[in-house]
């Protein structure tokens, strides 16, 4: 058995011409009147990651800021309806830390810097 599937995002744009105030174009040069995206992919085997990838190229397709882009995928993760386990997996493995797991986080790198201070006092004083 075989199987096929496609995935397809489109985005249509017009603008209605008003030639009320004279005969020609009364938009700027820098706006395009019309504009159609298609971008399609194969979709039987794509990964939540491929998915993701090619709605970000769509996305900057249609005029979206990279950084808008990421902060909206990252809303994804960090919000309130999502557990508090899923969230820290997903920072974990990105190496991400929440703004409430920093003071565990110092207290970590405090304990760290002072065992590495002994150590060193240890190998000066031999």
């Amino acid at each position: 058995m075989s199987y096929e599937a496609t995935v397809e995002f489109k985005f249509d744009a017009t603008y209605t011409h008003d030639y009320s105030r004279g005969f020609g174009s009364t938009i700027d040069d820098d706006f395009i009147p019309e504009e159609h995206f298609v971008i399609t992919a194969p979709a039987a085997d794509l990964s939540a990651r491929q998915y993701f990838k090619l709605f970000e190229k769509f996305m900057l397709a249609v005029g979206m800021s990279p950084h808008n882009i990421r902060e909206g995928a990252m809303s994804l993760v960090l919000n309130e309806w999502v557990n508090d386990a899923d969230q820290r997996k997903i920072c974990e493995e990105y190496e991400v830390t929440r703004n409430e797991d920093l003071h565990e986080k110092f207290k970590e790198w405090k304990e760290r810097d002072e065992e590495i201070e002994r150590l060193n006092k240890d190998t000066q004083e031999v």
